[in-house]
Order: structure tokens, then sequence, then C-alpha cells
């Protein structure tokens, strides 16, 4: 259970952001609650002072919410900021309902956490980056993450077991809105990275390698709500995201391992073969192994020309070739069997914060190799 304390700050950063999506000021809230004084309404939100049964019903009325946005902990509400990565302007509301969804998955990982004593990761690795670094620097810096975390050959393939590991972060493959590609979560404790898991592999990679940068830099450079997927080459603007891409390149593709594929090749093979080739390897799209390869110098100006991108695969490995990506991860799954067979979770609410039903949870943990321990109706 929370302390006294952490329940007052809880209930304080979800008045402010009720108080603020409402439009209202602190002297207009204070006046709705019968509060005299606009300070009053600082400290409730500070988590200075509680709030009173009556205020919180009162402010229940007015901000148009319900008794359980401010008390339920498997919800994250005004604590985390988020950013998206989509391929198409979709609507407003689209994403905020997502955010809402990601936000129960993270609350619950970490409610879980807390109920077994886990202490929140407080401790967490930077970029030494700036917005005014070069993409140099930032290439420079992917390179070094896959020799300081021995992510091996191909990095890719690490690369989600090492974000665990050395940052204590979540990592979650879900079945996010069409256009949606990847997002990170920036939350005190519990950072996250969620990937949609229906993208091609090579897009999964590429996304999972963009948000670590976020999370490695968004002291620095904290990154907007929403970016867009593909990030204009040599425009202006968007630095932060171009350093972002330089630094995923570099980290799936370092220099050394993509000059020896290319130095490896059968030069008289045809150079979309070779480009696919390499890609399906470094599990990457052939684009991407394209642009990478053209910064290193080993492909000419006059070379991308003759490229036909029609002719290069736009994942890692052909898309039958890949095996499906089994939902959130295993990691986030244990956490859920082990609060249910400790009886700290019951399985329709499990089902409910997971957004399934008692058989598609049923199979989410058969997906993971761990046996049910309930009976789901229609298996």
């Amino acid at each position: 259970m929370p302390s006294n304390r952490n329940q007052s700050i809880r209930i304080g950063t979800r008045l402010k952001a009720a108080r603020e999506r409402a439009g209202l000021t602190q002297q207009q809230l204070a006046a709705e609650l019968g509060l005299e004084h606009r300070q009053t309404v600082g400290t409730i939100e500070a988590g200075e002072r509680r709030m009173t049964a009556a205020e919180l019903v009162r402010a229940v009325e007015v901000l148009g919410v319900d008794l359980d946005y401010f008390t339920d902990s498997f919800r994250l509400v005004g604590e985390a900021r988020f950013s998206f990565r989509t391929a198409a302007d979709g609507p407003e509301d689209l994403l905020d309902q997502f955010e809402e969804r990601a936000g129960r998955w993270i609350a619950t990982y970490r409610e879980l956490g807390v109920q077994q004593g886990e202490e929140p990761r407080w401790l967490e690795p930077k970029l030494a980056l700036t917005a005014h670094s070069s993409f140099e620097e930032a290439q420079a810096a992917g390179e070094a993450i896959v020799s300081r975390w021995k992510l091996g050959v191909p990095p890719a393939d690490a690369l989600r077991d090492a974000i665990e590991r050395e940052l204590g972060a979540l990592v979650l493959y879900v079945d996010a809105p069409a256009g949606l590609s990847g997002a990170a979560s920036r939350l005190p404790g519990l950072n996250t990275v969620l990937v949609n898991r229906q993208e091609p592999e090579g897009r999964r990679n590429y996304d999972l390698a963009h948000e670590l940068f976020h999370l490695l830099t968004w002291d620095a450079m904290p990154p907007e709500r929403v970016e867009p997927v593909e990030v204009a080459r040599g425009g202006k603007g968007k630095r932060v995201e171009h350093l972002a891409e330089n630094f995923a390149a570099a980290l799936l593709m370092p220099s050394a391992l993509v000059e020896s594929k290319w130095s490896a090749r059968d030069p008289s093979a045809d150079l979309h073969a070779v480009l696919n080739a390499i890609a399906v390897d470094l599990r990457v799209s052939a684009t991407a192994c394209k642009w990478r390869l053209h910064n290193l110098g080993l492909l000419s100006k006059a070379d991308l020309e003759e490229i036909d991108d029609r002719r290069l695969v736009a994942n890692g490995r052909p898309r039958d070739a890949a095996a499906p990506v089994p939902r959130f991860s295993l990691r986030f799954v244990q956490r859920i069997a082990e609060a249910l067979d400790a009886g700290r979770l019951s399985v329709k609410r499990a089902a409910s914060l997971l957004s399934l039903t008692l058989s598609e949870l049923a199979q989410l943990l058969e997906e993971h190799g761990i046996e049910p321990s309930f009976e789901a109706p229609g298996r």
C-alpha cells in the first residue's frame, strides 16, 4: 500500500493534470472547491497537503472524472511524458486513447513491482550529447553503446535485452494504431519503449534504437509529443530527430561491421542484391543500409542514383521468414503471472488492465511459455 505521502503526491499530480485539461487556473479551481486561497491548490498539487474526502468528491464533480482517477494505482495520470513516432497525422484523440492504454500497462508493471518490494531505478545512464552535437558524435555514441553493452553481431538481436538490463527500462511490443510506429515514455524510476509489433522487423529495430536515443538524452533534448517516422534528409529543423537517426544507424550498423560485409561482397553482384543481403544480416531495412553505406563513403552519389528503392527489402528479413513477435514482453508477462499466482491480482482484473478477454489472457501467458493457472472459457 502507498504511504500517505505517496498517496498525496499521486492525488496532487492527478489534480493538476485534470485541472490543466479542464483549462482552469489554480484560482478558479480553488473557488470551485470552496478554498479561500489559490496557494492551497498549489500545496495540494505539490503533494504537501492532503485533500479532505469532501474536497475530493467535489473535485470529481468539477473536473468530470471518476474517483478512481485520483486513487487507482494501476493508472498513469500526469506522471509520464510520451513521445510518439507516427507515419500520418492521425486524430489527436486516437493518440490520447493509446496513451491511456499504454499508461495502464506501465502503471500495472510498476504497481506490481512495488507490491513485490522492487525499488525504482533512480540512477539512469545518459549520453553526453546536446542539440548542438554533430551527427558524427551521435554516430560515435551509437557505436559506443554496441561496444559497451557487448551487443554482438548483429546488434539488433541483443538490443532489447540490453536496454532492459542496462537501463532497467521496460520494452513492450504492442498492437498500436495504424501509422503509429513506436513511442518512448519518460517516467521517474521506470522508462518505457513501446514498439508496434505489426511493423516489419527492420522498422521495429530502428524504432527501438531511435527511442533508446530519446531515453538517454531526454533531459538535454526533450522530444516532441509527436514525431514523424520519416525525417526528411538534409532539411532544416528536427535536429534532435536527425541526431536520433544517426545514432540508431550507427548502433544497428557499426562501421567496422558494415565495412567488412561490404569488402566481402561479390563485386560482380547486382548492387540491390548486395544491399538486401547486408540488410537481412543486420536486421535493418535495405534503404537504411543504403544510406549508412553512403555516409561511410562506400556508396557514391552516382551509386545512389542507380539504386531503385522498389527493389530493396523493407525489413530485416522477408515477412514470411520472421517469426511473429509475442505481445508485450517476457519480463512483463512474468510479472503478471507472478501476481496472479500470489493472489495479488485477480484474473478478471488482469484481463481488464491489459484490455484482453480471459481467453486472450491465457493465450498471452502461453505465448511466453507460461502455463495459465486458471480456466478460460472457450478454451
